[in-house]
């Protein structure tokens, strides 16, 4: 049973186009293959909010799209999922976000068409959207250009409102090194990042001393191994866990889920611990299915992978 207001993302919204079970990826003047092709909702933002109303949370959903058939397919699978859409804004002069993926079974590709995505901003994003919610989670900081320059205030402003907060800054496109992402991550409870982000947001290279410098400037790190695990940083603690075993189809949104895991054994009290292995099976199980909502777990299928997983080991 869903709870009763307690996520909130303030995020964006697009449609993935996938080619998955792709031998390698194309180059251009030539051609390759894939096994499958979906269609479906994508975007980071989209992506955790539906793990973790699969897992029994209430989620409350503030974006941007266009008044157009991807617009809409975003519109429709959310609501599918019992996502409240209220506070999504249909604009006629916007295009709909669309990411086109090239997926292999350990890695994937992406060109993004941003769209309504750059174009949600703070005057947008509702003054009392924090009441009565318990934790806010923003991601994909890169891509939302209009409200980059509020992700600070958004975070200090539902930690007011008594909410918790998580914030995963995905991927620079450009691969640069942005020293303001450092500073957004001071304003958080949880920072989400994989090893490679981790590394060049610190340009440390050894991961365990690249996230003792990162939980200098937030309470709770943790850091996405892939088929590795993740390891995690709280209070002076470092806990590592091992991946699940798994046959990969499609990595694609795998680290969203593993956010959306995470943070629901956060809100229901998991240690450090915890909250990595839960954040892990939620990825894994991800990662089985094409595209990035397909596979998420719902609580029993979620305690039986766990389960199962703990016996084989």
């Amino acid at each position: 049973m869903a709870r009763s207001n307690e996520i909130v993302v303030i995020g964006e919204l697009n449609v993935d186009l996938i080619a998955s079970g792709v031998s390698a990826g194309p180059v251009l003047g030539t051609e390759v293959l894939a096994d499958d092709f979906t269609v479906t909702l994508g975007s980071a933002s989209a992506i955790f909010s539906c793990g973790i109303a699969r897992l029994g949370h209430s989620v409350t959903f503030v974006s941007r799209i266009g008044n157009d058939d991807f617009g809409h397919l975003c519109l429709e699978s959310l609501a599918q999922r019992g996502i409240a859409t209220d506070r999504i804004e249909i604009d006629v002069q916007s295009k709909t976000g669309v990411t086109v993926v090239v997926s292999t079974a350990e890695d994937r590709a992406m060109i993004t068409f941003l769209g309504a995505i750059a174009e949600l901003s703070l005057s947008q994003v509702p003054a009392d959207i924090f009441h009565g919610h318990r934790h806010l989670h923003l991601t994909s900081y890169y891509l939302q250009k209009a409200l980059q320059p509020d992700f600070p205030h958004l975070l200090d402003a539902a930690r007011e409102a008594g909410a918790t907060t998580s914030f995963d800054p995905n991927s620079d496109p450009t691969q640069g090194r942005d020293e303001k992402v450092l500073e957004v991550s001071r304003h958080t409870d949880i920072l989400f990042l994989n090893e490679d982000e981790a590394r060049l947001l610190t340009g440390v290279d050894d991961i365990e001393a690249a996230g003792r410098q990162l939980s200098e400037l937030c309470p709770t790190v943790a850091i996405k191994l892939g088929a590795k695990g993740a390891i995690g940083f709280q209070d002076g603690a470092v806990e590592r866990v091992e991946g699940f075993k798994i046959d990969a189809v499609d990595s694609t949104g795998a680290g969203d889920s593993f956010a959306a895991g995470f943070v629901h054994a956060f809100l229901d009290g998991g240690d450090l611990r915890k909250c990595l292995t839960i954040g892990n099976a939620c990825g894994a199980f991800s990662a089985s299915r094409p595209g990035g909502t397909d596979g998420q777990p719902d609580p029993e299928e979620l305690e039986r992978f766990v389960m199962y997983a703990s016996l084989r080991a």
